[in-house]
């Protein structure tokens, strides 16, 4: 008996190395491009470097628009690379907001070791850039999937328009128990990114899309992320949307223009109009 034991201790101990180790393969897929890519679209765009500290250039893509009512900040998800993602300016461009799309450390052209940390700063720094571009009250924070947990730091710490939320998690630490909740996942995890925690301090409306047949992040992830701020966050179902096809309903983009119309604007009483400095 004291045998097996020991085997089964040696089997967790290995899984758990092997988790720690090669986790960043399984959460990010980036698409790397050369320094000399050319992105082409049909959209008239600009593109940007920002140069966060020595070694760190993120790449970003701005679709700019005719008397643009403001910008929406996109955060992607775990896949890919701007090239691709851009795609998705157009849900906004209509509405005449222009985009700025950027790429974490380690995707498309952007350099630096990818750390949680290091893309919190890294948001910073390109929202301070915007910033001088736009007030805030014209700057919109969007994050898709993998982004929104980035998205609600950088919400919480700065006073945007707004903030939407794609298919958001609660928190990836809860993500991942669903099927590693037998291991020590808070010693494990590099990345807890705490989507749970920062929304709590978010001073502007929020809103969330997700699919109710989300395979991937459940949809009651969005419905417990509603539950930490309920004054200032709406939730919309996608009925029948999944993880990666939200954009295939119509549902989605004529809620979308709706909120970027100002025809979705929560209710709020005079307590949290002040809360919120409207």
């Amino acid at each position: 008996m004291e045998k097996y034991i020991w085997i089964g201790l040696g089997l967790y101990l290995f899984l758990s190395i092997l988790v720690f180790l090669v986790q960043e393969y399984f959460m990010f897929h980036p698409e790397k491009l050369p320094e000399d890519f050319e992105y082409k679209y049909d959209e008239p765009f600009q593109e940007h470097f920002f140069d966060v500290e020595e070694g760190v250039r993120i790449n970003g893509l701005h679709f700019t628009v005719k008397d643009s009512k403001g910008i929406v900040i996109y955060f992607h998800g775990n896949t890919r690379s701007i090239k691709g993602w851009s795609k998705y300016a157009r849900d906004f461009t209509r509405s005449d907001y222009e985009v700025l799309l950027i790429d974490y450390r380690g995707f498309g052209k952007s350099t630096g070791k990818r750390a949680e940390k290091a893309i919190y700063k890294d948001s910073q720094f390109v929202y301070n850039q915007v910033r001088a571009w736009y007030p805030e009250k014209k700057i919109i924070i969007y994050g898709r999937s993998m982004g929104s947990g980035f998205a609600a730091k950088l919400a919480s710490k700065n006073r945007p328009k707004m903030l939407i939320l794609d298919a958001p998690y609660y928190s990836l630490s809860q993500l991942t128990s669903r099927w590693l909740f037998f291991l020590p996942l808070s010693i494990l995890l590099k990345y807890h990114i705490r989507t749970d925690i920062w929304i709590k301090y978010v001073r502007c409306p929020i809103y969330i899309i997700h699919g109710t047949k989300d395979g991937l992040i459940p949809y009651r992830s969005s419905v417990r992320l509603r539950k930490e701020a309920p004054l200032t966050t709406r939730l919309i179902p996608i009925h029948g949307g999944k993880h990666n096809n939200l954009t295939s309903f119509s549902e989605y983009h004529n809620h979308l223009d709706e909120i970027l119309q100002g025809k979705h604007d929560l209710i709020f009483d005079k307590s949290l109009k002040d809360f919120l400095d409207f």
